[in-house]
């Protein structure tokens, strides 16, 4: 005898329960797709999970798309809070290029380039400068009630053009150890960069998660006008929260440009903010603000880096790059969405037809009919 399932009070299985529960969690879709791609390499390279440990140092793909996933990882961070507050931040590629401009200039004009003490001046000076754009972009939105996608669009295309600048329209070369560790370099056998980012994104958790900091951003993104009713000041946590993005893309900066040990006020962080907002998407947060998911943007900005490196490893063209991107971003983003995943189920069940009836059904009902 087959003894009878475990059913709630719906009359489900409890493992059927479970299983929707597993699904309808906001890390499970994009924690699915990155899995899905790291499978798909593995298929297409065998040896993509291999790590291998060379001077002290750890190797491999996984090793390669934490490092150069770090950056990404950091900008879209800052965006996330931006976001939770029904913002936008399209300012940060510029401040990635002007941070690491400002950095190789400090330390290539300086009278000892390879100190420490040049390189933590040059680091303040790149820090203090990206707080300084926050703080405007978080004044022109709090204060003065421009559009976010305004106003950050402002700062966008001039400071690309202030970062050309400072470099004056050439690639600023730097040959400093102490400044390479910070985007190339190691520590505890992996790159310094992922170690960086993930404390970094820790503290931020920290923050927003332990503290009332991350409630106040997600009322004031959700109902601005109700979290103004209770006393919440919404003007400050704007403020804060676009600093906290204009600095987390300037340590995103110095880390691109220790890495290459140069700094190209043209291309550094060109379009990292179109990435840095699909990171957000994928992981859960809406554009619309208010609850927002820190694990879900690393799982987006890994999503996103993993693909830049199944792009390179299938030999995709570099003109047709961007299109694949967005194609897959598309059902990335399909897949995770109720409402879609909802009406594919309607269907499914619509055109599925109904099971044929038992012979003994047929003969009970024949029966009724003559009774």
């Amino acid at each position: 005898m087959t003894p009878p399932h475990d059913t709630g009070a719906g009359g489900r299985p409890a493992r059927t329960r479970g299983a929707r529960r597993l699904t309808e969690h906001r890390l499970f879709w994009p924690a699915a797709v990155l899995a899905a791609l790291l499978l798909g390499n593995l298929a297409l390279t065998h040896d993509f999970f291999a790590v291998r440990v060379q001077n002290g140092h750890l190797y491999g793909s996984l090793i390669d798309i934490l490092q150069f996933g770090a950056p990404l990882i950091l900008v879209s961070v800052g965006m996330t809070l931006v976001i939770a507050t029904r913002g936008i931040d399209l300012s940060v590629g510029s401040t990635v290029a002007i941070a690491g401009a400002l950095a190789c200039e400090h330390i290539a004009t300086a009278k000892d380039p390879g100190s420490l003490s040049t390189v933590m001046a040059a680091i303040a000076v790149a820090l203090g400068v990206a707080a300084a754009i926050g703080l405007l972009n978080g004044l022109l939105v709090a204060r003065l009630g421009v559009q976010p996608i305004v106003a950050t669009l402002v700062l966008m295309v001039a400071g690309r053009g202030v970062a050309q600048l400072i470099t004056d329209g050439q690639i600023i070369s730097v040959s400093s150890s102490a400044y390479k560790m910070i985007g190339g370099g190691y520590w505890l056998t992996l790159p310094f960069a992922v170690l960086l980012a993930a404390a970094l994104v820790a503290v931020t958790s920290l923050v927003t998660r332990r503290t009332a900091l991350g409630m106040l951003i997600e009322s004031v993104g959700g109902n601005p006008v109700a979290s103004r009713l209770v006393g919440i000041r919404a003007s400050g946590l704007l403020v804060t929260v676009y600093v906290v993005s204009a600095v987390c893309a300037a340590v995103a900066g110095l880390m691109i440009s220790s890495n290459v040990s140069s700094a190209d006020g043209n291309n550094a962080g060109l379009w990292i903010e179109l990435d840095a907002i699909l990171a957000v998407v994928i992981g859960g947060t809406a554009l619309t603000g208010g609850r927002f998911s820190l694990g879900g943007t690393v799982l987006g900005a890994l999503i996103i880096q993993t693909l830049s490196t199944t792009i390179y490893t299938l030999g995709v063209p570099p003109e047709t790059t961007l299109v694949f991107k967005a194609l897959v971003v598309i059902v990335v983003c399909l897949v995770q969405s109720p409402a879609f995943r909802a009406r594919l189920s309607r269907r499914r069940r619509t055109a599925a037809p109904d099971p044929a009836p038992a012979a003994g059904d047929l003969t009970a009902r024949r029966q009724e009919v003559h009774s």
